[in-house]
Parts: C-alpha cells; structure tokens; sequence
C-alpha cells in the first residue's frame, strides 16, 4: 500500500523511502552521526561525530535509540518529521 499526502491538487508519494536506511544507519553507526549526515542534518551529524570520538562511542547510544525510533515509526509519521520538519534529535 502507497500512501500520499496531498499537494495542491495531486497527491504526492511520501519520501519515507530513506527511514530503513536511515533505521540501520542509526543502530550500526550512531557514533559516527552517519544516520544524521544521510538525512541532511549536515551541523547535527557534525556535533554527533565529535562528541562520538570525544567519549569514546559512548554517545552512540543516541544513535540507537534513534535508529530504533526511525523504524517504529510509521512512514506518514517519519516523513513529516524528518523530511518535512527537519527534526534533528529525537
């Protein structure tokens, strides 16, 4: 099943294509901010790397629960959050 949002007049296909992606990204590679970077959040993935080899990896918990918040979501739900929003933490 395709879900849309409308736009105008046509219904546009939701851009939640990135949210297993970005899922597996989060929870492999949290540390790194990569699951920010592959998002756009170009500043968020900046301050996440840092403070990603500043501790260690330790930070890379945020990027768990992250990942694990991006795949529990449904798709309608994720792209107006990250997509349309630009939610960068949580």
């Amino acid at each position: 099943m395709e879900i849309h949002e409308k736009q105008g007049n046509y219904l546009q296909p939701y851009r939640s294509e990135k949210k297993v992606v970005v899922g597996i990204l989060g929870l492999l590679l949290g540390t790194f901010g990569i699951h920010k970077f592959y998002l756009g959040y170009t500043k968020a993935g900046i301050i996440q790397l840092v403070l990603g080899l500043v501790t260690c990896g330790i930070v890379g918990i945020i990027g768990f629960i992250e990942g694990i918040i991006y795949l529990t979501k449904s798709d309608e739900e994720f792209d107006r959050t990250y997509v349309h929003n630009q939610k960068e933490w949580f």
